[in-house]
């Protein structure tokens, strides 16, 4: 009997051994707490499945350690990607389709953000944690300068009509700041219904040149030209630093600023600290543009192809799970994050979070007004990450005195021989 106890004891193991490692970029207790909890959970109700996550560094880390272990045949069964490694990704041959490992009904989850992840007629990957830009505006500062706090600006023009009211008031502090970041010049160029990359924004081809030397682009860089050239804008004079300018907004050192809605809780509580009373509006826009809308950030979950049939079937029960309706409306209400599905919306709605927590309502419009099209899908291309520094660089040479179309031509010049560099490798 102890034998044949053993033996049934070691066949309940050997049937508990489907494993999913899950690599992750979120090193900080909130959201890595949050993972480690829907694993728990997960593994509960699923006996024959152990998802065991962990924290593998920053998002380029992750990718790359990702595919030097796929290379060693040790690759994890699930692992988070942002957004603007998905040309990466693909190109790295070691992932397979999400939407091929088994029946999937995608159209629960909120169109623009599964368009970006759609390519090729593929959804390779299930959205996660999603993002994008809003306009952060403190409302104390507006009343002191005389600017209505309950009508941010929606457009270019608006907010430079605020800012000439912002400086005669003679404020202790600058009208306007914001990371130079590429994420944000993506987002104006899908606001124009531009795309910033030739070939359908990289998705009907490989791109091969950018279109930001364009009409569209040129109202970008002019807008930064102006904001300078009148003393209304304000950053930390590094590139991509969130949380420094961050902390010049929320230290009371600028009326305005842009960044990303998965900041909304943590800037409302610095700014109520300081003793400001926040509120959030929509990306302001060029002028005279019919707004398209917004190209969606964060990250989304892989699966590698060398991994077991039984692993990635458990890899995308688990990453659905993670995603469902309820997970997604604990997600955004701990983190900002949307909620990658329409229902979790609807449950939100439902629940009175937009009354009790009115900041996230502006986004979520933002985001569900968005028109699925290239323009808003976003750029693909290998090179996305040097690309967006490229762009930062070159608004950084007009803020220093540079003109825009000099700016224009050569950050142009540079990322079309960037490209062609990348494709090399593919033809």
């Amino acid at each position: 009997m102890l034998l044949i106890a053993a033996v049934l004891s070691a066949v309940g193991v050997a049937q508990a051994q489907t494993t999913v490692e899950f690599w992750h970029s979120f090193g900080d207790a909130k959201r890595g707490d949050w993972i480690k909890a829907r694993a728990a959970e997960f593994n509960k109700l699923h006996p024959g499945i152990m998802v065991v996550p962990s924290y593998k560094g920053s998002y380029n880390d992750s990718l790359q350690a990702t595919i030097l272990a796929a290379r060693q045949n040790k690759a994890p069964a699930l692992v988070q990607i942002f957004e603007v490694g998905s040309q990466l990704a693909l190109d790295s041959g070691i992932f397979q389709p999400v939407g091929g490992i088994k029946n999937v009904d995608f159209s629960d989850y909120i169109k623009p953000v599964v368009n970006y992840y759609t390519i090729g007629g593929k959804v390779n990957s299930l959205p996660f944690n999603s993002s994008s830009p809003v306009l952060y505006y403190n409302k104390t500062l507006m009343q002191k300068a005389g600017v209505n706090p309950n009508q941010p600006p929606t457009t270019f023009g608006a907010m430079q009509k605020a800012c000439a009211q912002i400086e005669a008031a003679k404020l202790d502090a600058k009208c306007f700041g914001m990371s130079l970041n590429g994420w944000f010049v993506e987002q104006w160029m899908s606001e124009q219904n531009a795309e910033l990359l030739n070939n359908g924004n990289g998705r009907q081809a490989r791109a091969t040149s950018t279109n930001l030397d364009s009409v569209a682009g040129r109202k970008i860089f002019s807008f930064f030209k102006t904001m300078q050239d009148k003393g209304w804008f304000t950053y930390t004079g590094k590139l991509e630093d969130w949380d420094g300018s961050d902390a010049i907004f929320t230290g009371g050192k600028a009326v305005f600023h842009i960044t990303s809605t998965a900041d909304i809780g943590n800037i409302r509580d610095a700014a109520t600290q300081n003793g400001s009373q926040i509120g959030v509006g929509v990306l302001p826009i060029p002028d005279g543009v019919k707004r398209n809308g917004v190209v969606i950030g964060g990250a989304s979950l892989w699966v590698p192809k060398s991994v077991s049939k039984a692993q990635a079937e458990a890899a995308l029960d688990f990453a659905l799970y993670m995603t469902n309706t309820a997970n997604m409306t604990s997600w955004h209400k701990l983190t900002g994050y949307y909620p990658v599905r329409q229902s979790s919306v609807t449950q939100l709605r439902g629940q009175g979070w937009f009354t009790s927590s009115p900041l996230q309502i502006t986004a979520f419009n933002q985001l569900l007004n968005t028109k699925p099209n290239a323009a808003s899908a976003g750029a693909l291309n290998g090179v996305a990450i040097q690309t967006r520094t490229l762009i930062e660089q070159g608004l950084q040479k007009v803020l220093g005195g540079a003109s825009v179309d000099s700016a224009l031509k050569d950050t142009s010049a540079q990322i079309n021989a960037a490209l062609a560099e990348y494709n090399q490798n593919f033809k």
